[in-house]
């Protein structure tokens, strides 16, 4: 059997178990990148490169950095700061879509939602509104957020990743160019059209996140100095060009502050890091080299552009992907969905001539789209218990958001 023959049995493996989640997802990813090692199709140093790759350094800095914050409860007053000016429900709503969306863009987006589904349901409760009216547009905030940075969300450095060998990449707020404007629609979209659509759940039993942590003995100065700290990186890595050091080194050097000045411990650095995150991203990569050196994403190119037909549209490609990405996206991990379909559009794009960029953006854009079941990312089964929704009230709520990006999406990526 050849090697892109064998490459080709390992992806579809490979999304049988992302979207079925029959094992865990990072298991799924080693078991890919080792087997692509006991078949000979790759070495060893082939399969594990991915978890030297700069990006995953990146990925555990930023980890520490924003432990940090939510560490120290700095991230709780952030949320809390902007929720107690809204005064009615649609303001809440609004505020709460700003800030969760805005620290989306340089935090983890699941973490950020975890820290701040409790100040809501505090807040909830406190001004008797409805729980579920608010829970559901902060989740989808938090997905927004991720696409206004390159470390808002994995997909964003997976798709940078799977850029670098060809000699390109993404600025660091390149993907706000598509994921701003998306996130002030979707505002606008909940505070209006969509208010109606949000579901009037009555609190289901008390669930993890009506129970508040108590930051109130974490010294102020060390809540201060996260957020500095966390600053500085964020400068530091949007002036890289400027000041000459890359931003995985610009991280680390972040963390080891938080560390050395004993604002985070050193158990609590290596607790926030999300080694599911790690092994997913470093296994899945092996399959990105696998389908460039056995040629298996070529023949896959050639199949999608050969479906096209003779002289196929660029746009229709970019439109194509988002909405595969879109599917795929509801159904299993967004982080998966992007680290199985950037390597195969990096070789359709190239097979046609078309701007691998444009057609990435749109697979990490696309893949951030996981409204409309509770499975599509972390931040959406968080909240099912604590909103008491059913799978229907998804379906209802995000399905128009989706419908509402698409025209916007394939409108800022094509032009």
């Amino acid at each position: 059997m050849s090697p892109a023959i064998i490459t080709l049995l390992f992806l579809v493996f490979a999304i049988i178990m992302f979207v079925s989640e029959k094992i865990p997802l990072a298991l799924t990813s080693m078991i890919v990148c080792v087997g692509l090692v006991v078949t000979k199709v790759l070495d060893v140093k082939q399969a594990f490169g991915g978890f030297i790759d700069t990006n995953v350094i990146l990925f555990v800095a930023m980890f520490i950095v924003g432990g940090a914050l939510f560490e120290t409860g700095m991230a709780n007053e952030i949320g809390g700061w902007v929720t107690k000016f809204a005064k009615t429900e649609r303001g809440l709503i609004i505020a709460i879509m700003v800030i969760v969306g805005l620290m989306s863009g340089v935090l983890s987006n699941t973490g950020t939602a975890a820290v701040l589904i409790p100040v809501v349901i505090g807040i909830a409760a406190k001004s008797g509104f409805k729980r579920s009216k608010l829970l559901m547009p902060l989740v989808f905030a938090a997905a927004m957020g991720g696409n206004l940075s390159l470390i808002g969300a994995p997909g964003n450095l997976i798709a940078q990743s799977t850029l670098e060998p060809i000699g390109l990449k993404f600025g660091f707020f390149e993907y706000a160019i598509v994921g701003l404007p998306i996130l002030i629609a979707g505002i606008i979209f909940y505070a209006t059209i969509g208010y109606k659509l949000l579901p009037d759940n009555d609190p289901g039993n008390e669930s993890v996140f009506d129970i508040e942590n108590d930051f109130s003995k974490v010294p102020r100065w060390k809540k201060i100095l996260s957020l500095v700290i966390l600053v500085g990186t964020l400068l530091g890595m949007i002036f890289e060009k400027e000041i000459g050091i890359k931003l995985c080194v610009t991280g680390c050097i972040g963390a080891i502050l938080l560390v050395i000045t004993k604002v985070i411990s050193e158990k609590d650095a290596i607790k926030s890091i999300d080694m599911k995150t790690i092994f997913l991203f470093g296994g899945t990569l092996s399959l990105a080299t696998a389908l460039q050196e056995t040629g298996a994403g070529e023949m896959i190119a050639d199949k999608v552009i050969g479906g096209l037909g003779t002289n196929p549209s660029p746009y229709i490609l970019t439109f194509i992907v988002f909405i595969i990405c879109c599917a795929l996206t509801n159904f299993m991990s967004n982080t998966a969905t992007t680290a199985l379909m950037a390597p195969i559009c990096l070789s359709i794009a190239t097979g046609m001539g078309a701007d691998p960029r444009a057609v990435l953006m749109a697979c990490v854009i696309g893949g951030s789209c996981a409204y409309a079941t509770p499975i599509g990312m972390p931040a959406n089964t968080m909240v099912v218990g604590a909103g008491n929704y059913k799978f229907m009230d998804y379906v209802k709520a995000g399905l128009p958001l989706i419908k509402h990006k698409i025209i916007r999406d394939i409108w800022y990526i094509s032009f």
